[in-house]
């Protein structure tokens, strides 16, 4: 069943600081991808002076990638929107980001390519993710071997599904696809639980974001927004990271 390049496979965690990495990466994350507005939005570029926190908190640019997603919503972009992806993509190579995460579809629904040959140029080398905008598409598996050609590194996927474990068909046939070109990560409502199955499925990571919430007793006020807040659990972690050894161990 498995399709992956190799039989390790990769602990993701995503983060929104310096405090989450260190987190995740004390509890077994082998890497974290940085972003911010997690909540609500699926995540948005942060900001200059986080990446150079948690750069410093992994102590490895390899450790880390860094999500460029100007705004909340699709993934059709004009052209000032593009222009600030590739402002953003340079700063954090720049800063010493490992990787990038980005993504762009065109109005009728397929891979926005110049787009993304003008984001890997951006990227001057380092990886070059394609993030979940792929679970748009009708025949995800169908364009790994042009994301390939496009200078894209991985690909974060679901499947096509709300939550991981229930796109596996999916996640099996990107595997196999993708095998010895492009490597398969499966993310999206990821449980400690399902990481077995994504193993077998032939994911070469696993991503997830082992939030939890925490509250601020101090007042917001009435432009302050929702008191409450996310951090990491690292006993979410720890627990995926078990999971993970576990299923290698089989194999």
């Amino acid at each position: 069943m498995s399709g992956r390049l190799s039989t390790a496979v990769a602990l993701e965690i995503a983060v929104q600081d310096a405090s989450g990495a260190r987190v995740a990466l004390s509890a077994g994350a082998d890497r974290v991808e940085l972003c911010q507005a997690l909540a609500g939005t699926g995540g948005l570029t942060p900001s200059a002076g986080t990446i150079d926190a948690v750069l410093e908190a992994a102590g490895r640019s390899d450790r880390v990638a860094v999500l460029v997603r100007p705004r909340p919503g699709g993934f059709v972009y004009d052209a000032d929107e593009i222009a600030l992806v590739s402002a953003d993509i340079r700063d954090a190579v720049r800063r010493g980001a490992g990787a990038v995460v980005v993504g762009a579809l065109t109005e009728s629904g397929t891979v926005d390519e110049e787009a993304m040959r003008r984001w890997a140029d951006a990227a001057e080398g380092v990886d070059v993710v394609f993030h979940r905008a792929i679970d748009t598409l009708a025949d995800p598996a169908a364009i790994m071997e042009r994301l390939t050609e496009l200078g894209v590194h991985r690909v974060l996927t679901s499947g096509g599904a709300e939550r991981s474990i229930d796109g596996i068909p999916a996640i099996v046939d990107m595997a196999r696809r993708a095998v010895g070109r492009i490597q398969v990560m499966a993310g999206g409502g990821v449980r400690p639980d399902d990481i077995a199955a994504l193993v077998r499925a032939g994911a070469d990571a696993v991503h997830l974001s082992a939030r939890t919430a925490a509250v601020d007793s101090s007042p917001a006020g009435p432009g302050g927004g929702s008191s409450g807040f996310e951090i990491t659990d690292g006993r979410i972690v720890a627990s995926a990271r078990s999971a993970l050894d576990a299923a290698l161990k089989r194999v």
